[in-house]
């Protein structure tokens, strides 16, 4: 054993700095380059919110008309990563494929080997574009659907819901989508971006980075967290089994997912911008049930853990309707995530130190093999 502390999942280990994202003790905010995610959600753009992490600032008119340009021609997939997808069994997890196409996207990128700031740049452009059609081709194939071709006169994030479902979104579906996306696309160092940031600093690829970045994301801890919600959504059913549900899950000392946060200390700021969405999308299908044991739910986890509700919560049921399958909602938030991905690799890169923490030994003493 060590007389070192051993701090398990780093908790509270503070492992370098960063000037993407923060959250705001004085008012348990999170900020995108210091703006407040909540009011980049009401007043901006997916489009521009990706440009603001990755350059500073937020765009010009002029930045972000070309930049929306390029994104809109970059959105048709390469025939080739279709196939890979169309070759994935249909058991696999969305996310297992989404994670070998994204493989297969930095193979046939064409500055693959450039890690130069603006092939960096023009690397993250590519993904963005490109990786909603992947999680909506992926989901039209499981259902035997055509793939729906994207089109250039949509933003991106309605152009998402037009390839995915094959019609245009109503207004509230599209902003609902979009505030979703902007909450999801940065959160500083969590698991998955850590996971991009230690890949990126053996002087790895983006794609590279990337790809781990979506292996980490899947798990429930993490990513999955919103696929859970709606499955103990599914389990519990009506409003008034939430109380008895919870004294049963409990009990058998299930992990409620949905619920906590390791950064947040009064609970996360995201849900109060994400709830205001998803009750937008309850009027507009009636689906007063869903808000109905959403309130129920929370209230008795509050009241028997005391613990609130995090991000993951209301975007479950927000992407259920909204007409999402359940295993597509990780994908989902890797479309988002891939922006603060990718600005993480450029700023590690950037002032670049391997990342190789220690460990304390509790294994046998040094021991002698025994003779043959």
């Amino acid at each position: 054993m060590t007389d070192q502390e051993i701090r398990k999942g780093l908790a509270g280990v503070v492992v370098d700095t960063t000037a993407i994202s923060k959250v705001n003790p004085e008012t348990n905010s999170l900020l995108y380059r210091g703006y407040p995610v909540q009011q980049l959600a009401e007043r901006c753009s997916f489009e521009q919110v990706a440009w603001l992490l990755w350059y500073g600032e937020l765009p010009t008119a002029e930045e972000l008309a070309a930049f929306e340009a390029r994104e809109r021609a970059g959105r048709a997939l390469d025939p080739r990563v279709r196939h890979v997808i169309d070759e994935a069994p249909t058991s696999a997890h969305p996310m297992d494929v989404l994670r070998t196409a994204v493989s297969l996207a930095g193979v046939l990128d064409p500055e693959a080997g450039d890690d130069d700031r603006e092939a960096e740049l023009r690397k993250a452009e590519r993904l963005l574009a490109a990786i909603p059609g992947m999680v909506a081709y992926d989901q039209r194939r499981r259902r035997g659907q055509e793939p729906v071709e994207p089109r250039e006169d949509l933003d991106w994030s309605r152009n998402f819901l037009w390839t995915t479902f094959g019609e245009e979104p109503t207004d509230v579906a599209a902003d609902v989508f979009r505030i979703s996306m902007v909450l999801y696309a940065e959160h500083s160092f969590n698991a998955s971006t850590f996971t991009a940031r230690v890949v990126t600093s053996t002087l790895a690829d983006l794609h590279s980075a990337v790809v781990a970045a979506v292996g980490a994301l899947k798990g429930p801890l993490h990513g999955g967290a919103n696929e859970a919600v709606m499955v103990a959504f599914d389990e519990i059913g009506f409003a008034d089994r939430a109380e008895a549900w919870l004294g049963e899950a409990l009990a058998a000392k299930r992990k409620i997912m949905g619920f906590g946060h390791r950064v947040y200390k009064h609970g996360d700021s995201r849900v109060p911008t994400m709830r205001a969405a998803l009750d937008r999308l309850v009027d507009e299908h009636g689906a007063h049930e869903v808000a109905a044991l959403y309130d129920r739910l929370a209230t008795a986890m509050d009241e028997r853990k005391g613990i609130k509700p995090n991000l993951d919560y209301p975007s479950g049921p927000a992407y259920a309707l909204l007409g999402f399958d359940t295993p597509t909602f990780t994908p989902l938030f890797v479309a988002s995530r891939v922006v603060g991905w990718t600005a993480h690799v450029m700023e590690q890169r950037a002032a670049n130190a391997l990342i190789r923490p220690l460990s304390a030994y509790d294994g046998p003493a040094e021991r002698e093999v025994p003779a043959q």
